[in-house]
């Protein structure tokens, strides 16, 4: 007695037609889940790039050492140079007879401060350079440092 009149009636459940099945089962597609983070404990080294990327108040406590390291490897070799070349005038103001010495012909404040300045200078410019590399060496050795 399989009717018209029976698909309708409420509490009976109504037959489904059948589904074509496919001739070769395709195996399910594969779903990448990729979480944001993973909570995991972060290294040192980690935590203090991420502090000076930031900007906290540690990255700027660490950025302003390294600063502060090489003012003052600049003040210490501008003394050098101050002390080394500004002296030297008062040397043959307060010694004149140092000042009337002559070398090769060439009287000795014109080969100090004209000639022996430059290589003098140069000297402190490549100090000044490895001095400054070790600082900033010093600091990415301070930051890439695992944790103990």
């Amino acid at each position: 007695m399989t009717g018209a009149g029976e698909q309708g009636v409420p509490g009976r459940p109504t037959e489904a037609a059948p589904v074509p099945t496919p001739r070769a089962a395709e195996p399910p597609r594969r779903t990448r889940i990729v979480l944001a983070q993973v909570s995991r404990s972060g290294s040192r080294a980690d935590r203090t790039r991420s502090e000076l990327a930031q900007q906290t108040r540690v990255g700027d406590a660490l950025v302003r050492g390294l600063v502060r390291a090489q003012l003052a490897l600049a003040l210490r070799l501008s003394l050098l140079v101050l002390i080394g070349l500004g002296g030297l005038p008062w040397l043959f103001a307060i010694a004149p007879s140092v000042g009337r010495v002559t070398v090769f012909g060439v009287n000795l404040p014109w080969l100090l401060l004209g000639v022996a300045a430059f290589p003098f200078l140069i000297g402190v410019g490549w100090a000044y350079v490895r001095l400054a590399e070790r600082n900033e060496q010093d600091f990415t050795d301070l930051v890439q440092r695992p944790e103990r």
